[in-house]
């Protein structure tokens, strides 16, 4: 990212929420975004997540210039290349857990075999392999987040995103969920995550602290 802004109108003038956000993330990487509330935390995830495209400045991907890029053309490199997880979840109700698993790989046209196979690998993988007919309503919200990371990886995302991903678990869960990031990362994912955490900063490999806005840190 090189000089990334977001603003709202306001007035005579503008709000900002981004200011001048130059950053270089490298394949890799974990990096932990801290700061206060309002300090544009999830907004620089939505950024980098390309789930908002109504900022100015330049963004690149890998080889790909998200700042020229038209909307649907950035959702689908999004797709294609990002995984996220939130602190709320957000699995369907109405489905299995296999099915939220499932859910990625269909809006990326993967065959039925092959998302079967990818399914049955991630829950192997998970350790969920008993619970895959079970519904979230019938899981603890540690095993929620579970799966909810699980659905984030199994298409094998070049970056994955979390944002206060551990904010609704007790202690263990939230450590349990932070060693699965840290396995994540040392097979290659990169990751950025928002946190208010200290404990979860240390496992990440650097901070960047944002505060209004700014990074100043």
């Amino acid at each position: 990212m090189r000089n990334v802004e977001k603003s709202f109108p306001e007035g005579n003038g503008r709000q900002f929420v981004l200011r001048r956000i130059s950053l270089d993330v490298a394949s890799g990487d974990f990096v932990t975004i801290m700061g206060p509330s309002g300090a544009g935390k999830s907004t620089l995830l939505a950024v980098l997540g390309m789930l908002d495209g109504d900022w100015t400045g330049e963004f690149r991907l890998l080889e790909h210039a998200v700042h020229k890029m038209k909307h649907k053309d950035r959702i689908a490199l999004g797709k294609q290349y990002v995984g996220f997880v939130f602190q709320q979840y957000h699995l369907i109700d109405d489905l299995t857990v296999a099915e939220n698993l499932a859910m990625p790989l269909s809006y990326r046209d993967v065959k039925a075999d092959d998302r079967e196979a990818a399914v049955a690998d991630t829950l192997d993988r998970f350790g969920m392999v008993a619970k895959k007919n079970l519904y979230p309503r019938q899981l603890s919200g540690g095993q929620q987040q579970l799966v909810a990371v699980a659905r984030a990886v199994i298409h094998r995302p070049a970056l994955l995103l979390a944002d206060e991903p551990t904010g609704n678990l007790h202690s263990t869960q939230g450590k349990d969920i932070m060693g699965l990031f840290r396995e994540l990362n040392a097979a290659g994912t990169t990751i950025v995550q928002v946190t208010h955490s200290e404990d979860n900063a240390k496992y990440g490999k650097r901070v960047i602290q944002l505060r209004d806005g700014w990074i100043v840190d």
